[in-house]
């Protein structure tokens, strides 16, 4: 692992790039064409925005949704600036427009804005940050004025993110109250504040929550809950995740212990993802050894232990949290959306300290599996939790809501925080393609989608077109293109699934390492063409023997892409199929299937059915097998067709010595 502690990589803006890939084009447009538009009518319809004109007076009536709304709205603006930002849309204009004066008009003089509080609690400000969610909004509102400002270069709406981070800067602090957010969100918004404006006391707000947390503060609000009063719901809710058998546990939400003193990955999972990338962010722009120490060793636990082969983390629908190692249940598998969202946040930091590529390996792994798979094809309808095993009767959990355990996405939740979460992270795509050196001249390559970025070497202005079809093939073509010569080296990320690897430079066959984290070429630039190729393959997976849900199974793996069996493409229940190491898998691209995929075929054994007529139990002797095909697809496409089952992990015939 690395040493360093301080910002080694400087991520390439979107504003550089031009994506033009068929994959995430289609992506992009259903955002454009479909999600954002449908989702202000939900905005619009369940109430979040008629809270803001209740708090101007514009409509009557009492606060409607939960208690942290507003944050659906701003991570909608949020996803519209980064759409606007590469695509000229008026009608989107028009309604992102609309909705930034809503927000503008509601702020109260002194900067406070929250319409639950305002309209439902105005006496409670600032008194239960466990659950009330005031900080984890205004975080997100952060967020959306600095993308706002970054598209459109207005700052009505940063004056608005300026002033209540201003007015929250003025209670907490080593000059204030101290205070611990029970939602993370706000850490890192500030830092995004506090590059966008330069000022330093943003970042020192933002260092000052990540050193409060594990201190106590949480939990001497439940200690003077009686004169806070409140919302007894609200407070219902934070006592069942918060206290265990009577005794406080702050482990919900990160509490229990200092950061820095931190030794695993617990709680709620998106909570966590949030909390780690601020903490990445303030450890990016201040350092701090100790800090960076605790990320590393908290990532190593998560990742080794605690962490779904499609990437999802939190296995329990309970707190939506992590439950301890190796306990990965598929049937039950929460992998929150959201909290994938909140991963590739993280990764991509760790992957600004250090350059590693382990980071963006694992951007990748989630990005291609458990994020895509929350959202349908046309971007219309999301999945809260992801399973990776759902069973015929079209729940994977029976005892638990039946809208976030589905094999039938929705198109809202009442608490919506995954639909526009996954909008803005889709929306800002271009923000993980490349990157350059901190302290060099260096060029990052870190994803491979097919796209142009310009930036420049030495006032040399440079021009990189990248043409790829992953993730169906492993060819990757990057053309340079330079007024005049310049040198820098071009780092190639090397995928982590990946055991071959070629590459040409202008024809000419290079030695490439496939140990390798990059593939670099050090060299005086003109004209240029290199081809890289990683062979892609389809391979089987096994989990570490103590993940009990997984022994004696594997999955199916083809580039990045995780696979599953699909009911509707096999004709006998899916808990039949065995796959045999031995097995020929076969990969084939099916442009009319699912907007086009690589579907992986192969031989399967199963059990003889018809000698089991008349009885329940036999010998094993006297059992039979037969042979049969399976189609596997990508995990991500799953539950875009009919309803049914649907498994990743498979029974496996073992045939090796």
């Amino acid at each position: 692992m690395s040493d360093v502690n301080t910002r080694q990589v400087v991520a390439i803006p979107y504003e550089n790039i031009t994506i033009t890939d068929e994959f995430w084009e289609s992506w992009l447009r259903a955002i454009r064409e479909n999600t954002l538009r449908s989702q202000y009518e939900q905005l619009a319809t369940t109430g979040c925005l008629d809270n803001f004109r209740r708090v101007i007076g514009q409509s009557d009536g009492k606060f409607e949704g939960m208690w942290f709304e507003d944050s659906d709205a701003y991570k909608w603006i949020e996803a519209v600036s980064h759409t606007l930002s590469r695509t000229d849309d008026p009608e989107l204009r028009e309604r992102l427009d609309d909705v930034v004066s809503l927000v503008v008009d509601a702020q109260a003089d002194d900067g406070y804005l929250n319409t639950y509080v305002m309209l439902e609690a105005p006496n409670l400000r600032s008194t239960n940050l466990n659950m009330l969610h005031e900080l984890y909004c205004a975080g997100h509102l952060i967020e959306a004025a600095v993308a706002h400002h970054r598209a459109t270069g207005e700052e009505r709406l940063l004056a608005v993110a300026q002033a209540l981070a201003d007015l929250v800067d003025g209670v907490f602090g080593p000059d204030g109250r101290d205070g611990t957010p029970g939602h993370e969100e706000i850490e890192l918004a500030l830092v995004e504040l506090y590059r966008v404006t330069d000022e330093v006391r943003y970042l020192d707000l933002a260092r000052f929550f990540i050193d409060q947390r594990g201190r106590g503060t949480l939990k001497r609000e439940f200690e003077n809950q009686a004169e806070q009063a409140g919302d007894e719901d609200i407070w219902d809710g934070a006592r069942s995740e918060f206290f265990e058998d009577g005794c406080y546990d702050g482990s919900y939400a990160q509490d229990h212990a200092p950061v820095v003193e931190q030794e695993t990955v617990e709680g709620h999972a998106v909570r966590a993802m949030y909390l780690f990338a601020g903490v990445a962010d303030v450890v990016l722009e201040s350092g701090g050894t100790k800090l960076f120490t605790a990320l590393e060793r908290l990532w190593e636990g998560m990742v080794d232990r605690r962490m779904y082969v499609t990437g999802g983390i939190g296995s329990t629908h309970k707190g939506e949290r992590f439950t301890e190692d190796y306990h990965l249940p598929n049937d039950t598998s929460y992998a929150e959306t959201c909290a994938t969202v909140g991963s590739i946040f993280w990764n991509q930091r760790m992957f600004l300290l250090t350059g590693d590529t382990q980071y963006l390996n694992l951007v990748e792994r989630t990005l291609y599996n458990g994020f895509l798979a929350g959202i349908s094809l046309n971007a219309t309808e999301f999945f809260y939790a992801n399973p990776l095993q759902v069973d015929s009767d079209g729940h994977a959990l029976h005892d638990v809501d039946p809208i976030r355990f589905s094999n039938e996405r929705q198109d809202w939740f009442d608490c919506a925080c995954c639909p526009p979460n996954a909008a803005r992270l889709l929306a800002s795509l271009g923000d993980y393609l490349y990157a350059r050196s901190a302290s060099t001249d260096a060029i990052y390559v870190n994803h491979f989608v097919e796209s142009e970025v310009i930036f420049s070497i030495r006032h040399t202005d440079v021009r990189l077109r990248q043409e790829t079809k992953y993730p169906w093939a492993g060819d990757v073509t990057l053309r340079i293109d330079v007024a005049k010569s310049v040198p820098f080296p071009l780092h190639v990320r090397v995928p982590d699934w990946c055991e071959t690897v070629s590459a040409t430079l202008n024809g000419e066959e290079l030695s490439v390492d496939a140990d390798a984290e990059y593939l670099t070429v050090d060299r005086e630039w003109e004209t240029d063409e290199l081809a890289v190729t990683f062979e892609m393959r389809p391979e089987l997976l096994v989990a570490h023997p103590t993940v009990r849900a997984d022994i004696g199974n594997v999955a199916l793996r083809y580039g990045p892409l995780i696979y599953c069996l699909e009911e509707v493409d096999n004709e006998r229940p899916l808990h039949h199929y065995a796959i045999s190491e031995t097995g020929k898998v076969e990969a084939e691209f099916e442009p009319g299937l699912l907007n086009g995929v690589v579907t992986l075929t192969g031989s399967a054994r199963l059990p003889a059915t018809e000698e089991w007529e008349g009885t329940l139990y036999r010998l094993f002797t006297d059992t039979a097998t037969v042979d049969a095909e399976f189609t596997a697809v990508p995990y991500y496409a799953w539950a875009n067709r009919e309803p049914g089952e649907m498994r990743v992990w498979l029974r496996s015939v073992l045939e090796h010595d």
